[in-house]
């Protein structure tokens, strides 16, 4: 019989975070948010700079704030649209781009919610910008 092991490091953290969250002023959304992005090792930390200015501009209305010790971006209604794992965060060879079932990004029964990131380009920031709209419309 397999000896069930039970939450990692990483998702016992991730737990607490949110812990955290539900307890902070929703007002210090951004702070934490940049916060949590110094955190990051590189090239987590660039990734993840690139990708907050990006969301920033392509949906002001988006606000700032952490989820589970991510990154994450919530409308009016504070529910998150999206967010940022970082690759270091669970020890895996690329960062995410998620989506919450939040979003707007329905196609006939079956549709992608993540993203695997290794760097931003153009091309992905396009890819990006795209998906961010469709998903808060």
């Amino acid at each position: 019989m397999k000896k069930v092991k039970g939450f990692s490091e990483a998702e016992k953290t991730a737990m607490k975070d949110r812990v955290e969250e539900l307890k902070r002023d929703k007002k210090d959304g951004e702070k934490a948010v940049l916060e949590k992005i110094e955190q990051m090792p590189e090239p987590d930390r660039s990734l993840a700079k690139k990708l907050h200015a990006l969301i920033k501009k392509t949906a002001p209305t988006l606000t700032s704030r952490t989820w589970y010790g991510m990154p994450a971006y919530a409308n009016k209604e504070d529910k998150v649209i999206c967010f940022f794992q970082n690759a270091s965060k669970f020890k895996v060879r690329y960062a995410t781009l998620g989506f919450s079932d939040v979003a707007n990004l329905d196609e006939d029964d079956m549709w992608p919610t993540s993203f695997a990131l290794k760097k931003l380009t153009s091309t992905e920031e396009e890819k990006i910008t795209a998906l961010i709209n469709k998903a808060i419309n």
